[in-house]
């Protein structure tokens, strides 16, 4: 216990003479600079301090540099550099806040020195919130320093104190100089202008901190800044040459600078003047206005101008339209002023209230009592604050005729913004034409009532005639029915006897009775065959008759269109070799139709023997294909005379053929196509022809591959 006590007092005395041979160094010290190194070292030596450096605030250069350090290389502390503008940098905050400042890594105080390691910021004189002369950095840290770093950091402080602030009376120039020149900087760094002095090469001597902004840039700056300061210096330099050969105004030209900060372009006027120095030689002085602002706002002003010219010739074209408007108004239009007084008048309105040179006393008095009469009008408007809008009729006359002229005149206040009266415009429209309309109308008024009497008698005698034509169509109605059940009567009684002279004929030929000479045979066979044409005939007249009575029955069975077509040509075989035309099928794959089967061979045939009857050479073919999914397209084509495109109609009709005289070429009652297109519509298809006179006609049927009832 007794070794521990005599090891502390040795460590006490140590310490004590080791602050006795600092106060002797710190006195001996001629200025801060070797008085913070001393300090920076003794902490080094005595505190467990391995690194240690001494900042001091330059209000010349407005930055907290580095003056001394102890563990570090001068290259290494002479680095530090720390705008005083920059308000939130936290060595800067310890200036002021508190007496020492423990930070946890050297990284957030931008400290290349001290690597990533802490350190404690202890404040070296100042009191309170006073700013203190420099700060005490210390690593590693030192959490709540001991009196040992507090009693140097306060010697320190009385040291600096006596060196930068001496006696008065005792001044000497080397002092004073400084003082001049730290006060120089300080109203040069006053001014918001760059200032700079550079060598003939532009290359700056002495700069304020608007200029040291643009054209220098720390080492710890970004890239971009970096290239700013490095484009700044080259069109700085790039401009003293000029200035130098003489080439723009002497002394003044502009410059175009980028701001290191925001990237944006400055534009600066330059302002250099030569000067000679004893100690730097000749160099240039130049001050840099900033006119950004003022060349944008001249180019505004110019836009501005540009737009003030263009509004102004808008306007005339407008004013000039709106003459040319005014005159082309059928209707003349008068401007009057807040005084009554006219200002503005088209075409029209002047042959009112305008005489021309040389008119007559009359035209004159005719010209004043127009005015008189508008005035009035107008007066009228303007004695009543309350009225916008006023409508009225004038009795006017024209001077060059005399006639009188009735016009409704309509007169409506212009107002500005703040609700003064700037014109009133008025619109006089004449009503003569209106009178006339007002007259005609009246006069059609009476022969419409007129009109609409003997409309209702020829509608009576209308209504008369429709009912005669009722009882008439009634009448002829009836007489169809009876004549359609007379021709069924007569073609079942005719086909009574018919199919006996048929029979017989039959029997006859077939020897029943004997043999027959060859004379009588041909006689029978011109029997049989005139007795079979004449069944043809009733036959039709039949089916006309039943389908006009609605008495045609339709019977739907399945059947293969290629068997159907096979059956209609082996029947009329006959007639084909008589003929001896070639009859073509051409027969696609075409599903079982399930339709009336009878009702679709008597079409082909009708058609087949209309095809051969009319085709006097050639061929006759018959096509049958699909189209679509249900639909079945039937096409019967001849080479014969064909049909002229005026009477494609009327071959359909009952009845009708292309040559209805007495003496034709070709016999039949003109029912076939007739019955073809009533059989076709009854089971919903459609029949259609094409033919040309000389060139042949086709017939097409289409029908659906399924009849639904």
């Amino acid at each position: 216990m007794a070794r521990e006590s005599v090891a502390v007092a040795a460590r006490a005395a140590v310490s004590a003479e080791a602050k006795l041979a600092l106060l002797e160094d710190l006195q001996r010290c001629p200025d801060a600079a070797a008085a913070a190194q001393r300090a920076a070292e003794w902490l080094v030596a005595h505190s467990g301090a391995e690194r240690s450096i001494f900042a001091a605030p330059d209000h010349v250069r407005g930055a907290l540099g580095g003056i001394a350090g102890a563990g570090v290389s001068p290259r290494q502390y002479k680095k530090l550099s720390i705008p005083l503008d920059e308000a939130g940098h936290p060595l800067v905050i310890a200036l002021t806040n508190g007496s020492s400042i423990s930070f946890h890594s050297a990284r957030d105080a931008r400290l290349p020195m001290f690597g990533d390691g802490p350190f404690t910021s202890v404040k070296v004189g100042g009191g309170g919130e006073e700013p203190a002369l420099g700060l005490l950095l210390i690593s590693p840290p030192i959490d709540a320093a001991p009196a040992s770093v507090k009693w140097v950091a306060d010697a320190l402080g009385r040291c600096l104190t006596r060196v930068a602030l001496p006696v008065a009376g005792f001044e000497d120039d080397d002092q004073r100089l400084r003082r001049e020149h730290a006060l120089l900087f300080s109203i040069i760094n006053a001014a918001t202008d760059p200032i700079l002095f550079t060598n003939m090469e532009g290359q700056p001597i002495i700069a304020n901190a608007r200029a040291e902004m643009l054209f220098t840039a720390p080492d710890d700056v970004s890239e971009g800044r970096r290239r700013a300061v490095q484009l700044n210096n080259m069109f700085f330099s790039a401009a003293l040459s000029r200035a130098a050969l003489g080439e723009g105004e002497a002394g003044r030209r502009e410059l175009l600078l980028v701001d290191p900060t925001e990237g944006s372009d400055l534009l600066f006027e330059l302002l250099s003047t030569a000067v000679s120095d004893p100690r730097e030689g000749t160099g240039v002085v130049s001050i840099l206005r900033n006119i950004t602002d003022l060349r944008q706002a001249t180019r505004q002003i110019d836009e501005n101008f540009a737009r003030l010219r263009a509004a102004e010739g808008e306007i005339r074209a407008e004013r000039d339209r709106l003459n040319l408007l005014i005159d082309s108004v059928a209707d003349p239009i008068i401007v009057t002023d807040q005084e009554g007084e006219i200002s503005l008048m088209n075409n029209p309105a002047e042959r009112l209230f305008t005489t021309a040179a040389g008119s007559g006393e009359d035209a004159q008095r005719i010209v004043r009592a127009n005015d008189a009469h508008f005035t009035s009008f107008v007066s009228g408007l303007l004695s009543t604050g309350w009225e916008i809008t006023r409508r009225g009729e004038i009795a006017l006359m024209d001077p060059s005729t005399g006639r009188q002229v009735p016009v409704e005149a309509l007169a409506a206040k212009m107002l500005s913004d703040i609700g003064e009266l700037t014109a009133i415009v008025t619109i006089l429209h004449d009503r003569t034409e209106a009178i006339e309309r007002t007259q005609l109308y009246e006069q059609l008024k009476t022969a419409s009532e007129e009109l609409e009497g003997r409309v209702r008698a020829a509608t009576a005698e209308l209504a008369n005639q429709n009912e005669l034509l009722r009882r008439q169509a009634l009448e002829l109605e009836q007489a169809s029915a009876a004549k359609s059940q007379f021709l069924a009567n007569m073609s079942h009684e005719l086909r009574t006897p018919l199919n006996a002279i048929l029979g017989y004929a039959a029997m006859t030929l077939q020897g029943v009775s004997g043999e027959l000479l060859a004379p009588q045979r041909r006689n029978l066979s011109r029997i049989d065959a005139n007795a079979r044409h004449l069944l043809t005939l009733i036959n039709e007249i039949l089916d006309i008759t039943r389908i006009e009575a609605g008495r045609m029955p339709i019977q739907v069975v399945a059947f293969n269109l290629a068997d159907l077509v096979r059956e209609v040509t082996t029947e009329l075989e006959p007639i084909v070799a008589k003929s001896r035309l070639e009859v073509i099928c051409r027969l696609g794959d075409v599903p079982i139709m399930r339709t009336d089967r009878q009702k679709v061979k008597q079409i082909l045939v009708n058609l087949l023997s209309n095809a051969l009857k009319f085709t006097p050479k050639g061929n006759i073919t018959i096509k049958g294909q699909l189209q679509g999914k249900s639909t079945v397209m039937i096409t019967v084509a001849d080479t014969g005379i064909g049909i002229p495109k005026a009477d494609q109609i009327k071959i359909f009709e009952d009845f009708r053929q292309v040559d209805s005289t007495p003496r034709r070429a070709y016999g039949g009652t003109g029912l076939g196509l007739s019955i073809c297109r009533r059989l076709t519509t009854m089971l919903r298809g459609t029949l259609k022809l094409e033919s040309r006179l000389g060139h042949g006609s086709t017939f097409t049927v289409t029908l659906p591959t399924t009849l639904k009832k």
